[in-house]
């Protein structure tokens, strides 16, 4: 690898625990770099080393500060570009903004396109990201996106617990294709949640389970969890339904204090996500197991570095 003379990849504040873990994968220093708020909240990012001539990856996910966060990213993206660097990948291990990729109601924005248009205009050359909540948003790009999926890391894992007679369950209908894909993989049954929401809020309501559950040992899948009403009220049902235990893997955790409560309190044996976005409540859940996706990073990083074909992270 070429990694020591001629790239450097920097922490943003939003993802440095997950940048560490990275680099220590690979093998390299975390770049020296600095960000300030201010107390009228503006923010304010230096790097703190020579990066003329480099190949620099910002390592920022857009999570709990969402606004703050995709500011200072944007602001990392034309620091670098100032100073001559010789290409910027983004790394956004999780993109807020991605659920918002159409016009559905008079009078809104698109603000998936807005965001893609700002780091495009701010310089960015690449953008590598995780399992968005709407994959088209890459259209939105001219700029090359690599998209990830946390899919094969869970895989292993669920075959790790070594669960006998078990299924693989959808929340609901919008996520049954990808679950489809868990499915097949392990070779079990899928069912599908089905589920009617009303408004904009978290609140949902759990008709009932497409499929045969009872018996089994139930496996929920998603991509993302924030007040987790959902998954307890699908938790619940196929309880009710014959379901002796239930596990549930989610790739972005951003569980709100009340929804790690709920976790806590809900049938859901034990609640496994990654370490896209830190959270603290989750650290503090009993319930819930970290799985992190340093490595798959670390590799992507080495082989878009190396010129090499990302072929491989998908076979």
């Amino acid at each position: 690898m070429r990694f020591d003379s001629d790239m450097k990849i920097f922490a943003g504040s939003g993802s440095k625990a997950l940048t560490r873990k990275i680099c220590d994968i690979l093998n390299v220093s975390v770049g020296q770099c600095n960000v300030i708020r201010f107390s009228d909240n503006n923010t304010y990012v230096k790097i703190e080393e020579k990066v003329r001539g480099k190949d620099v990856y910002i390592v920022q996910t857009i999570g709990f500060d969402p606004n703050n966060q995709f500011m200072e990213l944007l602001f990392w993206i034309d620091a670098f570009k100032r100073s001559s660097v010789a290409s910027v990948t983004a790394i956004i291990p999780y993109f807020s903004y991605a659920k918002a990729d159409k016009k559905d109601e008079p009078r809104v924005s698109i603000r998936g396109r807005v965001c893609a248009d700002s780091l495009e205009a701010a310089g960015v050359d690449r953008v590598v990201t995780m399992d968005l909540h709407s994959p088209q948003i890459q259209g939105f790009f001219k700029k090359p996106v690599d998209h990830l999926y946390a899919a094969n890391i869970f895989v292993e894992h669920i075959k790790s617990l070594q669960l006998e007679d078990f299924i693989i369950v959808a929340p609901d209908e919008g996520f049954a294709k990808n679950a489809r894909y868990y499915s097949d993989k392990l070779g079990v049954p899928l069912a599908i949640g089905n589920k009617k929401r009303s408004s904009h809020d978290e609140n949902a309501e759990i008709l009932g389970i497409t499929g045969n559950v009872e018996g089994k040992r139930a496996v929920i899948i998603d991509d993302l969890a924030i007040s987790c009403v959902t998954l307890v009220e699908v938790a619940k049902v196929l309880n009710r339904l014959g379901a002796p235990d239930i596990y549930c893997y989610v790739t972005h955790g951003m569980v709100t204090e009340k929804g790690a409560v709920a976790l806590t309190d809900s049938p859901i044996k034990t609640f496994y996500t990654t370490d896209t976005v830190f959270n603290p409540y989750l650290e503090k859940c009993p319930k819930a197991e970290i799985l992190s996706v340093a490595e798959l990073f670390g590799k992507t990083i080495r082989i878009i570095h190396d010129r090499e074909s990302l072929g491989e992270l998908f076979d």
